[in-house]
């Protein structure tokens, strides 16, 4: 177990005289923590999670006490903030199973669908223990887990790779077909998926003996961030689909009869594909989650999702589009295990499923760094590392451990590190009780049917926002860890083009090869290649990876952040503030506090922007023309001139 969860050395009770017996002991903390009002509810000022943001509410409350990794925690806030947690990545884990398992994956029946549910429920909450407890590994440096609050849910990384590999498989006659060409349920396929993905999460295991640092050169934000990116936006296809009511064969060019309506014409309320009635529902769930944002409480915020799928499926139940007989025939339990699959591998997934670990293994270093930092916990330092090694070996052995469970791919969560710094609780009890109420939610299967049973529209609403909020991730990363300079601009250029051009045209190297014959393992191989260049988050991270190596690094050109010649005054003292530190262009080096070095520019690297601002010592400056445009290097002594403060504040305020 990890070392700071408690002492490293226990003293037996005899060497201290005196002490109540152990028994003892245990009755005075069951009792001061669960019949005290100090243990139950503290002091923690519980309307601050319920008073909603609204225009004439202006009032100033005072701040919240923070809850460290092992600070003592009243019980009702533990459990109130474990729920929070809880229903904060619940949209998270039921989406990719709904998903893989309806008609853009194995067209699975409502029972496995309504099992897999359960199931994506019932792992995430006991896979997230392992990753809060954080095991020591006897004999070794290493552990298992980070020992913060980091929840794992199923990976979304997972779904374009799945989609094409169904597509192949309905193509290739692995998954059947009925006569008139409509897909039938292919559980074998699931299967296959499973088995791969146990194969292939080997490959994050061994990453996370490679140090943190070490990978990250490999797969810098270049690499990881167009990746990131290319995968929500395969995602939000699928999901505009289901809003408009469906994503199977109803919403097809010329749909079988069967499907003529959405989702198909036995389905209550079944209309054609795009009405304004399934428009409409997905469009109140979002625009719910615009107002939760907007004017909703602390718990309302970082729970919006959930908020937005509840009002459109009362809205949806109010005019008759749900289906009650899943859940009426549903059983009063579930657990994992119910339903089995035939595990196989299936050859062609294999490339794009190291890939899809790749991503997972950096992903896991952003979020296991943002839970330190929100967790006001050192982000730098072997303790630091370990959390990072331990959370990265964490997500490879958890993803095995899921694919035996009958569950695709597990990686941590970020949206839980925005419940951390709203309600100031990094504490593990919270964590543990978050995972006790998925695995509730999991084991009640009449919950997981009813999930089951919403309308497309009104969960193409909700995924359409979930999943640009992950392109909106692969945008941050690419913001924060990429300099605009030429070189870096040309090879997001080279993957966006091709990643993008895969993503919108996903056939289009289908007729590519025409071998026929009957080798098998070499149509394996070739069903690889064609699965990998028509899987767009594939293409771009293999692009920008090899350019990333092939291109050297240049000195970068000034005009990206040039300083215009007219607003620089020599030989009076002046300079300019820079949002991070580090060395300076030309030579010289840069500080955090605006100074420039000795013949350079003092432009911290982890940032591009510039703000000036009034009597800030930039060291010096001379005139030059670069590109035809001139700008300011430093040399000597000179200030930021011909601007009052008015305009000053304008400018950093357009800069930020």
């Amino acid at each position: 177990m990890d070392e700071d969860q408690g002492p490293s050395r226990i003293v037996p009770a005899r060497a201290l005289p005196g002490r109540p017996p152990l028994a003892g002991r245990i009755v005075g903390a069951v009792r001061r923590t669960f019949f005290t009002r100090r243990g139950l509810l503290g002091d923690y000022d519980y309307a601050y999670l319920f008073t909603p943001h609204l225009p004439f509410m202006r009032g100033s409350r005072l701040a919240s006490p923070f809850f460290g990794l092992n600070d003592p925690m009243p019980v009702v806030l533990a459990l109130l903030l474990g729920l929070q947690h809880a229903l904060a990545m619940l949209a998270g884990v039921i989406t990719p199973p709904l998903i893989l398992a309806g008609a853009a994956g194995g067209n699975l029946d409502a029972d496995h669908t309504q099992y897999l549910v359960s199931a994506a429920l019932i792992v995430s909450g006991f896979l997230s223990m392992v990753q809060i407890t954080r095991f020591h590994i006897r004999g070794t440096n290493y552990y298992i887990g980070t020992g913060l609050i980091s929840v794992v849910g199923v990976s979304f990384a997972i779904i374009p790779a799945a989609e094409g590999a169904f597509k192949q498989m309905y193509a290739n006659g692995y998954c059947p077909v009925a006569a008139d060409g409509t897909p039938l349920p292919c559980p074998d396929g699931y299967g296959a998926l499973l088995a791969t993905a146990a194969v292939c999460a080997l490959l994050e295991v061994l990453i996370s003996f490679i140090p943190s640092q070490t990978m990250l050169r490999i797969f810098p934000p270049i690499v990881t961030g167009p990746t990131v990116m290319l995968i929500g936006v395969s995602l939000i296809q699928s999901a505009f689909l289901d809003w408009a009511g469906g994503s199977g064969l109803c919403g097809g060019t010329d749909p079988p009869d069967f499907y003529k309506l959405c989702p198909d014409i036995t389905a209550p309320h079944a209309l054609p594909w795009g009405s304004a009635e399934f428009l409409g529902l997905g469009f109140s769930v979002f625009i719910t989650i615009i107002l939760c944002e907007r004017f909703g409480s602390p718990i309302m915020k970082s729970t919006s999702v959930v908020w937005g799928l509840l009002v459109g499926c009362i809205i949806a139940a109010a005019c008759g589009y749900f289906d009650r007989s899943t859940i009426d025939s549903a059983p009063a339990a579930s657990f994992v295990w119910v339903h089995t699959f035939r595990l196989r591998i299936y050859a062609p997934l294999v490339l794009p499923m190291l890939a899809v670990f790749i991503i997972c293994a950096c992903e896991c270093i952003g979020d296991v760094t943002a839970s330190c930092d929100v967790s006001r916990l050192e982000v730098s330092g072997p303790i630091y590392e370990s959390r990072i090694q331990g959370g990265v070996l964490a997500d490879g052995l958890n993803s095995v451990i899921a694919a035996l469970a009958t569950m695709t791919p597990m990686t941590t969560f970020a949206q839980n590190n925005g419940v951390i710094a709203l309600t100031r609780c990094a504490n593990r009890k919270a964590g543990y009780c978050c995972c006790m109420f998925l695995v509730i939610m999991g084991i009640f299967s009449k919950f997981a049917a009813a999930l089951v049973a919403i309308p497309s529209a009104v969960l193409g609403g909700m995924t359409t926002f979930l999943f640009c909020s992950v392109a909106v991730s692969g945008i941050a990363i690419i913001t924060r860890g990429v300099p605009f300079n030429r070189r870096n601009r040309f090879i997001l250029t080279a993957g966006l083009a091709l990643g993008y051009g895969a993503t919108l045209v996903p056939t289009y190297f289908s007729h590519f090869f025409t071998y026929a014959g009957g080798n098998t393992s070499l149509a394996s191989f070739l069903d690889a290649i064609v699965l990998v260049m028509e899987t767009g988050f594939a293409v771009t991270a293999a692009v920008c990876m090899l350019l990333n190596l092939a291109l050297p690094e240049e000195i970068d050109d000034i005009d990206e952040s040039a300083i215009p010649a007219d607003m620089l005054e020599p030989d009076v003292g002046g300079g300019f503030e820079h949002g991070g530190g580090g060395g300076g262009h030309g030579g010289g080096h840069g500080r955090d506090d605006g100074r420039g070095g000795d013949g350079g520019v003092g432009l911290g690297s982890s940032s591009d922007v510039v703000r000036p601002f009034a009597g800030a010592d930039l060291g010096g400056s001379r005139v030059q023309v670069v590109d035809g445009a001139k700008t300011a290097t430093a040399t000597g002594p000179s200030r930021v001139s011909g601007v009052d403060e008015d305009e000053t504040r304008d400018m950093e305020k357009l800069a930020l």
